[in-house]
């Protein structure tokens, strides 16, 4: 039975063939994007770990039952008080020192976020968010401006009218 993917395969054939220092970046660059080193997909787990079969799934088994705690307290926190998405990326970040499908995920979403970042600074945006948040706060301070003109000081449910 084998529990690896194909392409943590891959990142070990890659590894094995790669600098004796073990130095090993997955895939190039993207055009337009700085050359970054991603680190290579698969277990962190200390080497005593993985040379035991049985210890190593505990191990993984460890590993996710932790992430799956800091991502259902971070899904809580979505409705609670807290940083629910924080925390939920914080249980990722956990469980993605094991498992390839979440280095992935991870991956993508930095990926994504590092896309929006760009375009909030593109200057056509900035220029029209500006716009935007000016002409709020103007249509704020008229509709306060109507109100205390017309009621004063008084709150809502202290008017008699």
């Amino acid at each position: 039975m084998n529990a690896q993917s194909d392409e943590r395969d891959e990142a070990v054939a890659a590894a094995a063939s790669g600098s004796a220092t073990g130095d090993v970046t997955a895939g190039a660059a993207q055009p337009g994007q700085e050359a970054e080193e991603e680190r290579e997909l698969g277990s962190r787990a200390p080497h005593f770990i993985k040379r035991s079969r049985t210890l190593h799934i505990s191990w993984q088994v460890g590993v996710f039952i932790v992430g799956l705690a800091v991502v259902g307290a971070g899904v809580a926190m979505l409705v609670l008080p807290g940083p629910g998405w924080v925390v939920i990326f914080g249980g990722m970040a956990i469980w993605a020192t094991e498992f390839v499908w979440a280095q992935l995920v991870l991956r993508w979403t930095k990926r994504k976020v590092t896309e929006a970042a760009q375009r909030a600074l593109d200057p056509k945006v900035r220029r029209r968010n500006i716009i935007l948040t000016t002409v709020g706060l103007v249509i704020i301070a008229v509709l306060v401006g109507i109100y205390l003109w017309k009621f004063g000081l008084a709150m809502p449910w202290n008017i008699d009218e």
